[in-house]
């Protein structure tokens, strides 16, 4: 892919992600807007916020976090017409790094387990399905 760039979030790119994200994350839920999620990424941890760029387009994100004892992946999307190309691989492989780069020696994912596709492309990225319950509380 020509001219494709993962890097990190920079602040020109938030119109870009957010149109991204309402594509391949439609119908959010009120606590996950785009422009609520970039601002508070913004603020904890950005370096661990990555973007592909495609000829000046934004084609694919990545958020991480860490907690100090377990990395976190969220909001990995590619737009539609970039998806089995390599992008979601090279994103994730950003993640990978960067996580190592700080400590982090393991990283977690949820995913609605209905989602087949996005289940199997993590199992060839090496990632399996561990024995967990997930819980959750909305705060606010």
């Amino acid at each position: 892919m020509d001219d494709l760039v993962i890097r990190p979030f920079q602040a020109a790119d938030e119109a870009g992600i957010a149109a991204l994200w309402g594509e391949v994350f439609p119908n959010p839920s009120p606590w996950n807007m785009p422009a609520a999620d970039i601002r508070r990424k913004k603020a904890v941890q950005p370096e661990l916020f990555f973007v592909s760029v495609q000829n000046k387009r934004i084609i694919g994100t990545a958020m991480g976090g860490y907690d100090g004892h377990r990395g976190w992946v969220y909001y990995l999307g590619v737009h539609p017409d970039f998806r089995r190309s390599g992008v979601g691989s090279m994103l994730m492989r950003a993640v990978e790094e960067g996580r190592i780069a700080i400590g982090c020696s393991k990283l977690n994912l949820q995913v609605r387990a209905s989602n087949v596709d996005v289940v199997n492309f993590y199992k060839q990225l090496g990632y399996s399905t561990e024995e967990h319950v997930s819980m959750g509380k909305r705060l606010v």
